[in-house]
């Protein structure tokens, strides 16, 4: 789960971190009073999407000025200029793709006297199950542009669970951004303080873009962006309270009331399937044979009739979709169960492109019974190879 900017830098507040003071704002008619209550005489308005790339991206509207998604005030009526022009406005970004987002909430912040632009952030590495810290002193840019061109300037290093952040992790981290002094101290603060919030809160990944030094000595964290694992979120109902569900697309947050993992993508054939490793095969097999998934949906090995329905309609509510591929290798997933589950949800919405389905595992010739009397027009594949040449045959021709 991700949640905004002002949200991400008000939790961190609460375990010490240095960040700058700012207000919230949903309403044009709000921006004056969160202007004085800051008192400037600089201030900078921020949009809160779910997005990267904010201050280089373009508002469609051109009633929402040239200028990109993030914007420095210098007088109380210009920040309720830019208010007026962002909010309601859709921002596109490098990371939104064309469509855009439309900013429901802006932040407005007081402004920094930065002197230098540093990179931090920590994330679970997969490796080691550690927690590790990513630190650069080249700050302010797109930090996998500065992996490929000079990975020299980062460093990287992991947090033993056993000890927890140590002195010298700090030290390393002040190194490796060539801090020295007060600065050093204030760096080896930071990590214990970010550590702290990453274990307390069961974030997933703490980004920092750019951490800054003022020009009065001062590290400041002019960013942050925060995402949570979400198999941990039920020991934090104040972290799900800041869910803003209309960042979210409306096919996965119904998959989420299923417990479904669910992603929308851009291609035109829906896919069901059982087991991350045997989606990811069923996509990677769909784009050999010349089309593209329109999800990746694993309904996992447990499922219900009424799971398997809810998947079903979920994937044919995407109006992209021009045929589906049902690939089941059932162990713990029984096939008769996915098949009970199709056959329900076809009556309840139809079936108006063409369906593949493979099975093969536990209950296999009871799920293939249950299809074949159904009455349906299902075409039966043998394997994974045969189903996804079947379906992209199918779309084709009904193109």
């Amino acid at each position: 789960m991700n949640i905004h900017e002002y949200q991400a830098k008000a939790l961190l507040r609460e375990f010490g971190v240095p960040v700058s003071r700012g207000v919230a704002v949903l309403k044009a008619e709000e921006a004056e009073a969160a202007a004085k209550e800051l008192g400037g005489p600089v201030w900078v308005v921020k949009s809160q999407i779910h997005a990267g790339g904010r201050g280089k991206g373009k508002f469609k509207e051109a009633s929402a000025g040239d200028k990109g998604g993030v914007r420095l005030a210098k007088s109380v009526d210009e920040v309720k200029q830019y208010v007026g022009e962002m909010l309601g406005a859709t921002l596109v970004t490098v990371q939104t793709g064309p469509a855009g987002k439309q900013v429901n909430r802006l932040y407005i912040e007081e402004g920094s006297d930065i002197d230098k632009e540093f990179y931090l952030s920590a994330l679970v590495d997969r490796e080691t199950s550690r927690i590790s810290f990513v630190v650069s002193t080249e700050g302010g840019v797109n930090i996998e542009e500065v992996a490929h061109k000079t990975p020299e300037k980062i460093v990287t290093f992991s947090i033993d669970p056993a000890t927890g952040v140590m002195p010298h992790h700090g030290r390393k981290a002040a190194q490796a951004l060539k801090l020295s002094g007060d600065l050093a101290k204030q760096a080896e603060k930071l990590i214990v303080q970010l550590y702290a919030a990453f274990i307390a809160k069961d974030m997933a990944m703490l980004e920092i873009n750019p951490l800054v030094v003022t020009k009065q000595g001062q590290l400041r964290c002019l960013d942050a962006k925060v995402s949570f694992d979400d198999n941990a979120l039920y020991r934090h109902p104040d972290v799900v309270a800041l869910r803003d569900t209309s960042e979210e697309d409306a096919k996965e947050i119904e998959a989420s009331k299923y417990d479904l993992a669910y992603i929308a993508l851009d291609g035109s054939i829906g896919c069901m399937v059982n087991g991350a490793g045997l989606a990811m095969a069923t996509l990677d097999i769909i784009k050999l044979y010349g089309e593209s998934p329109a999800n990746f949906l694993d309904v996992g090995g447990g499922a219900s009739v009424e799971k398997v329905t809810a998947a079903f309609k979920i994937i044919t509510s995407d109006p992209n979709v021009k045929g589906i591929l049902v690939n089941i290798f059932g162990g713990i997933m029984k096939c008769d169960v996915i098949a009970q589950g199709v056959i329900v949800a076809v009556a309840m919405v139809g079936l108006k492109v063409p369906l593949v389905v493979r099975l093969e595992g536990t209950n296999v010739e009871e799920g293939k019974t249950i299809i074949r009397e159904s009455g349906l027009n299902v075409l039966a594949a043998d394997d994974l190879d045969d189903a996804a040449q079947k379906i992209v045959k199918a779309v084709k021709e009904a193109a």
